[in-house]
């Protein structure tokens, strides 16, 4: 059995991690269970006591979620519409029990391909705050997510939290998924779409992410420039816009019904921009 440590500041979690190996943990919602056969050997950061690291703020400059920001926090937050594909995914993350555990910042640090979190927050044009002793970063989630399981985190660095930018225009945001069943499920596919809007209801900006279609979730900036300038129309949702995409056969799906689907929730997504509410409930 490894050494834990649950420090109550974010200056002790730092200490801590310059001078020695950690894993970090907060909800822990993914990290014991795939573990239930073997005896954790690693040494554990369990940064759920630091009180500075939980609170969301929403402000004129956008939203910061820490890194102990849970799904349920988010639910519950009262975000403002470009980021109602934000509240979308957290209801369709696990159940309530998960929900009420597990962190955006762990679904981001966890890098799984089908961390239904990522492409909400490429969407959103999210960068990560990420500290050490004596320094602190941002980077953008498009360069953090380095592929499966693999970040941009040093190992002497905590990940402090997420801030999400105030769009310039009016905005809105949409989380489409696709699973075996509606919840608790690990996705097929899934895909995020926020867009700023002109006064005359055309896009004047999109971001559109897709995950689980690759070792990574990705943006699609051929199909965010042809929507640029258009009113949202889902025929405006071409396969070849699909290209950088590279989806795999699994126990899930094909890659085939994978591209597939991706292009139905794409176009899916560009429909319900034009529609009332926030999405999916």
């Amino acid at each position: 059995m490894g050494f834990y440590l649950r420090p109550q500041t974010v200056s002790d979690a730092l200490t801590a991690l310059a001078g020695g190996r950690y894993t970090v943990l907060a909800g822990a919602t993914d990290h014991f269970p795939a573990r239930v056969l073997t005896r954790p050997a690693e040494d554990i950061l369990d940064i759920s006591g630091v009180a500075d690291l939980d609170l969301i703020r929403i402000d004129a400059g956008g939203i910061w979620l820490p890194a102990r920001a849970t799904w349920r926090a988010v639910i519950d937050a009262g975000l403002p519409p470009f980021a109602c594909a934000l509240v979308a995914a957290a209801r369709q993350i696990g159940g309530q029990q998960v929900q009420n555990a597990a962190t955006v910042v762990g679904n981001l640090c966890n890098a799984s391909p089908a961390a239904d979190g990522i492409p909400v927050l490429l969407a959103l044009d999210a960068e990560v705050e990420l500290a050490r002793l004596g320094e602190r970063r941002r980077i953008a989630v498009a360069d953090f997510v380095l592929g499966n399981r693999r970040t941009a985190r040093a190992p002497d660095e905590l990940v402090l939290g997420v801030h999400i930018p105030a769009p310039a225009l009016p905005a809105r945001s949409v989380f489409e998924k696709l699973g075996a069943r509606a919840y608790l499920v690990i996705s097929i596919v899934m895909v995020a779409l926020a867009a700023e809007f002109l006064p005359d209801g055309r896009i004047a900006a999109a971001r559109v992410a897709v995950g689980a279609c690759s070792s990574r979730a990705l943006r699609l900036p051929a199909l965010e420039a042809a929507l640029c300038g258009r009113f949202p129309d889902p025929d405006l949702v071409q396969p070849d816009h699909l290209a950088p995409l590279r989806p795999i056969d699994d126990v899930r799906a094909s890659a085939a019904y994978r591209r597939s689907a991706a292009l139905t929730l794409l176009r899916r997504a560009v429909t319900s921009l034009s529609e009332p509410g926030c999405g999916p409930t």
